[in-house]
């Protein structure tokens, strides 16, 4: 019953965006500022991870691949493969879910336990809009940058590993990289980014939205945003890999 409730709430929610539209100018300085927070403040764990997730990639696929049947160019591919299929996209929004999922959930919630929402609306405006929107607007567009820019990074880690252990040389892994490659890979990378990229940004705005409490209810109320935020993404990865993959495979 709890979760139909709090399900129906959330549909609630994002309709309220749209139900009452205003200026949208009003929207554009909480829209850039929160493409910063998200996009400009995500980029420095965002490039890290992808950097050292793309070597222990390289790393450990050519300690598996032991075979001297196996041409070792395939070292390359499977990096390539495994960081744009799934470490890319999958794993980052991971890390983004705690990192901005936990952001957003605490600031509306200490906006709703100041009572600041509830000012807003007593002035007219439609908070829905004005607080959580720009969020989910934001984390849009600049998610999938981030998730394109780990794509670049890993595949660069793992090419930097692999020349610096002497497992390929530059040559060899370059022609990898090349071999067999499937366009249409990228584009489903994509397509997982921007549905993370909506559950990493509603789901805790619905939850920070209608926080009740103080400051203990607050961080409950965070923590529960990232684990069900991780669970989705984990859920979506599994449906979309089998809608969008299996007419390829």
């Amino acid at each position: 019953m709890t979760f139909l409730t709090d399900f129906g709430r959330y549909l609630l929610m994002l309709k309220g965006m749209f139900s009452k539209p205003e200026n949208p100018k009003m929207y554009w300085k909480e829209f850039m500022h929160q493409c910063n927070d998200i996009g400009i403040g995500s980029l420095g764990i965002v490039s890290i991870i992808s950097v050292f997730i793309g070597a222990v990639s390289a790393v450990q696929t050519a300690y598996q691949l032991v075979s001297p049947i196996i041409p070792k160019e395939t070292i390359a591919q499977i990096v390539r493969d495994t960081v744009i299929l799934e470490f890319a996209p999958t794993l980052v929004c991971i890390v983004l879910a705690g990192v901005i999922g936990s952001k957003i959930a605490s600031e509306l919630g200490n906006m709703r336990v100041s009572e600041q929402i509830d000012a807003l609306e007593i002035m007219g405006i439609n908070t829905k809009a004005y607080l959580v929107m720009p969020k989910i607007m934001a984390a849009m567009i600049t998610i999938p940058l981030l998730v394109i820019i780990s794509m670049v990074l890993g595949i660069w880690g793992g090419r930097l590993a692999s020349t610096a252990t002497g497992i390929l040389s530059a040559d060899l892994f370059d022609r990898g990289l090349l071999n067999y490659f499937v366009p249409y890979n990228v584009t489903f990378a994509l397509i997982k980014s921007y549905t993370f990229a909506f559950i990493i940004s509603s789901i805790p705005a619905y939850f920070g939205y209608y926080v009740k409490g103080g400051a203990l209810e607050i961080g409950r109320s965070s923590t529960k945003s990232v684990v069900v935020s991780c669970i989705m993404l984990l859920f979506a990865d599994y449906v979309l890999t089998q809608l969008l993959l299996n007419p390829v495979v």
